[in-house]
C-alpha cells in the first residue's frame, strides 16, 4: 500500500507538469484542445493526490511502523480519529493534505468556471497545476518530507512515538482543516486574476465569477483562526487564547489583506475604482498564505506549532514563493495602463473614502503583525542576536488601529456613495451618534475610578456600531412592509434574500463587535499564584472563595498524574466543584496542564494545577478572564453572518448570459 501512495503521487506530479505545460501552450496558442487537456489534467491529479492521501491514511490506520511518518506521529495507544488526525500531524502529511485540498478547489473552480471564464481557463489551470507540482515535488522527491519514506529493517519498533499530546483534543481535529481549506482556496482567485492579466481581460467578469471563490477560503480561514484561539485557551493552560505566537501570526497576516480586499472590491463593482489595487491584495494574500507555509514549515522561526526541517528545505520553498510574487507581480506592472479608470475619489466624507481608509488601516495593521513576527530572524540576521518582540509590541501598536476599524464599521453604511450631504450625515447619525454617547455615559458609570481607555474606547464604539446595524434593519424592513405590505418576518427575510452581501455581512460586523468586546475585557484580567493545603481557601475579588479539597492520581494508558478537585462558593452557596489536571505523557515525557474554567456571560474563572507539593499541598495558578466569552459569542455570530453572505441562491439565466457575454468581449 505505500508503494502505490507513493507511485500515484509521483504520477500526479507529472501530470501536473504536463498539464500545466499544455496550459501554457493553449494560452499561447488559444488552442482549444491544449487547453481541455490542462483542465482534464487538474481533475487527473485530484484523483492521483487522493489515492497518495488515502494510501498514508491507511498506513496510519494499520499500525504500519514500517514508515518513519507513521513511527513518528502514531501509536497504538491513540484512538482511531486521532490516528487519522496524524495525517496532517507532520511535515510530509501537513503538505500532502495542502496539497490535496488544494486540488479538490482547482478541480471544482475549473469545471463550474470553464464557460464563463472560458478564454482564461488555460492560463488558471496552468497556474493551479503549477502550485499542486511544486507541493507534489516536495513531498515525493525530498527525503526528509517523503511520509512514504521507509526505515531500515532494524529500525522498525512495535509501537510508534504517538502524536504531540497537546494536538490530541478534538478541536485539533478540525482545526488544521479549517485553516488549510483557508489557505488553499486563495490559490483559485490568484491564478484567475493571473490569467485575466494575461490575457487583458480585465472586465469585471473574472471578478464576479471567482467572488465566491474568495469567500469561502475567507470564511474557513475565520473559522480556523477562531477554533485555534478557542484550542489554545482550554489545552495549552495559560490563560489566554492569543499570544501572537508566530504560527497565530502566520494565519492572521493572510486573513488581513483577504478581508481588506472584500471591502474593496465593492468598491469596484460599484463605481470601477481601485483594479489595480484589488489585484495587488489578491495577490498578497496568496503570497502571504504561501510565505505562512514557509515560516511553519522551515524551522526559521520557533513556535510550540512549527515544523521542522533540513536547511535546504527552507530555502526551495522561499524560494518558490519569491518566483510566485515576482511573475505575479510583475504581469500587474505591465498591465497597469489597462487598469486605469476615469472615475476618482470625489469626498473624503463618501462611503468609497471610508473603504479606502479601512484598507489602509487592514495594511497599517499586516506591516506591524509581518514586522513583529519576523524582527527575530532579521536581528539574528544584522546582529548575530535573535530578540523576540512580546504580546504588548503587538497589542501597543495595533489597538488604535482596532477601534479605527471598530469606527469605520459603523461609520460606513452611514455615508452615501461618491459624496455625502450634510443633511443627510445629520439624519443617518443622530442615532448611532447617541448610542454612542450613552456607551461612554454608561461605561464611565459601570467602571467608575477603573475607567480606562481601551474599554471606554470599544466599548462607546460598539454601542455606535451596534446602533448603525439595528438602524439599517430598521429602516430597510419598514421601507418593505411599507411598499410591499409585507409581515415584519416577511420583509426581513426577503432583505437577506435579496441583499445577502449587505445584510449577512451586517450580522458578520456585529460579530467583530462581541469579539473585540471580550478582547478589551482583557484589560481587567487578574492572575494569581497561590499554595494551599487541603481544607484551605482562597478568597477571590467578587466575593466568593476557593477551598482545595483533595488531590487523586490519574492512573490512564498513556499518561498519568494528578487531578485537583476544588469547590467554589459564594458565601454558603457552593457554586461548582473545579477538576484541574496535571499531566504526564509517558511516551512523550511531556507534560502538560489541562485547566478547569468556569464560565458565565460576565467572566471566566480559570484554574491551573502548576505543581503538587511533598506536604500534600498544591500550588494554583488563578485567572480572572472578564468578558472572554462574548469572544466565542462573537465567533459564532461571525459564522452565522458569513453563512448568510455563503447562502447559495440561483443565477438568472439573465445574469449568467450577462456574465459570459462580458468575459467573451
Amino acid at each position: 500500500m505505500p508503494e502505490i501512495g507513493l507511485y500515484s503521487l509521483r504520477l500526479a506530479l507529472l501530470v501536473a507538469v504536463c498539464g500545466a505545460a499544455a496550459g501554457v501552450v493553449g494560452g499561447l496558442r488559444q488552442r482549444a484542445d491544449f487547453a481541455e487537456v490542462a483542465r482534464r489534467a487538474v481533475g487527473a491529479t485530484l484523483l492521483l493526490t487522493t489515492i497518495g492521501a488515502l494510501a498514508l491514511v491507511w498506513a496510519l490506520v494499520t499500525f504500519d511502523f514500517r514508515l518513519g511518518y507513521v513511527a513518528q506521529h502514531s501509536a497504538r495507544s491513540m484512538t482511531l480519529p486521532y490516528r487519522v488526525a496524524a495525517l496532517w500531524g507532520g511535515q510530509g502529511g501537513s503538505l500532502l493534505l495542502w496539497v490535496w485540498i488544494s486540488l479538490i478547489y482547482a478541480t471544482a473552480a475549473v469545471t463550474l468556471l470553464r464557460r464563463p471564464l472560458a478564454r482564461l481557463m488555460p492560463w488558471a489551470s496552468a497556474v493551479l497545476l503549477l502550485n499542486a507540482a511544486f507541493f507534489l515535488a516536495l513531498i515525493t522527491l525530498v527525503p526528509n518530507v517523503n511520509p512514504f519514506q521507509k526505515l531500515a529493517p532494524g529500525d522498525v519498533l512495535s509501537d510508534g512515538a504517538g502524536l504531540n499530546p497537546l494536538l490530541q483534543h478534538p478541536l485539533m481535529l478540525i482545526h488544521p482543516l479549517l485553516l488549510y481549506t483557508g489557505f488553499t482556496g486563495f490559490a483559485v482567485p490568484f491564478a484567475f486574476a493571473f490569467a485575466a492579466m494575461v490575457t487583458g481581460k480585465l472586465g469585471d467578469a473574472w471578478l464576479r465569477a471567482t467572488r465566491r471563490w474568495t469567500l469561502v477560503p475567507w470564511f474557513f480561514l475565520s473559522m480556523g483562526i477562531l477554533c485555534g484561539g478557542r484550542w489554545a485557551y482550554e489545552v495549552l493552560g495559560w490563560g489566554g487564547y492569543w499570544a501572537w505566537d508566530p504560527v497565530e501570526n502566520a494565519s492572521f497576516m493572510p486573513w488581513l489583506p483577504a478581508t481588506a480586499y472584500l471591502h474593496s472590491v465593492i468598491i469596484q463593482e460599484k463605481r470601477d475604482m481601485l483594479k489595480t489595487w484589488n489585484l495587488v491584495l489578491v495577490g498578497l494574500t496568496y503570497a502571504l498564505c504561501l510565505f505562512g507555509t514557509f515560516l511553519t514549515r522551515s524551522g526559521v522561526i520557533s513556535s510550540v506549532h512549527s515544523f521542522t526541517a533540513a536547511g535546504w528545505f527552507g530555502y526551495v520553498f522561499l524560494a518558490y514563493v519569491g518566483v510566485a510574487c515576482v511573475a505575479y507581480f510583475s504581469v500587474l506592472i505591465a498591465r497597469r495602463p489597462l487598469l486605469r479608470t476615469k472615475n476618482k475619489l470625489e469626498s473624503i466624507v463618501s462611503r468609497e473614502a471610508s473603504f479606502v481608509i479601512n484598507n489602509w488601516v487592514f495594511m497599517a495593521i499586516l506591516v506591524i503583525v509581518a514586522w513583529g513576527t519576523m524582527f527575530p530572524v532579521l536581528s539574528e540576521a544584522v546582529r548575530g542576536t535573535k530578540i523576540s518582540v512580546g504580546p504588548e509590541f503587538f497589542n501597543k501598536l495595533t489597538g488604535p488601529f482596532a477601534a479605527v476599524l471598530l469606527f469605520l464599521t459603523g461609520v460606513g453604511p452611514l455615508v452615501a456613495w461618491r459624496r455625502a450631504s450634510w443633511v443627510s450625515l445629520r439624519r443617518q447619525f443622530v442615532i448611532p451618534g447617541a448610542a454612542l454617547a450613552l456607551g461612554a455615559a454608561a461605561t464611565v458609570a459601570f467602571l467608575g475610578r477603573e475607567t480606562s481607555a481601551y474599554p471606554l474606547l470599544f466599548w462607546s464604539l460598539s454601542a455606535f456600531v451596534v446602533a448603525t446595524i439595528v438602524q439599517e434593519y430598521w429602516r430597510a424592513v419598514g421601507a418593505r412592509m411599507r411598499n410591499s405590505g409585507e409581515s415584519a418576518a416577511t420583509a426581513f427575510a426577503t432583505l437577506l434574500r435579496k441583499n445577502q452581501r449587505r445584510y449577512g455581512g451586517y450580522v458578520v460586523h456585529l460579530g467583530i463587535v462581541f469579539i473585540l468586546i471580550g478582547i478589551s475585557g482583557a484589560a481587567f484580567n487578574e492572575e494569581r499564584l497561590e499554595n494551599v493545603k487541603p481544607g484551605q481557601t482562597v478568597s477571590l475579588e467578587d466575593g466568593s472563595r476557593l477551598e482545595y479539597l483533595t488531590a487523586k492520581p490519574l492512573p490512564k494508558q498513556h499518561y498519568g498524574g494528578a487531578v485537583a478537585r476544588i469547590a467554589l462558593h459564594r458565601g454558603d452557596e457552593p457554586l461548582a466543584v473545579m477538576t484541574p489536571e496535571r499531566r504526564m505523557y509517558w511516551l512523550e515525557q511531556q507534560p502538560a496542564s489541562i485547566p478547569s474554567i468556569r464560565s458565565t456571560l460576565r467572566e471566566d474563572l480559570y484554574v491551573i494545577l502548576t505543581a503538587l507539593e511533598p506536604d500534600g499541598s498544591a500550588t494554583l495558578k488563578i485567572h480572572r478572564n472578564p468578558l472572554v466569552n462574548w469572544i466565542w459569542i462573537g465567533g459564532y455570530t461571525f459564522i452565522a453572518g458569513a453563512l448568510l453572505v455563503l447562502w447559495p441562491h440561483p443565477e438568472t439565466r439573465a445574469e449568467r448570459r450577462a456574465l459570459a457575454t462580458r468575459e467573451a468581449a
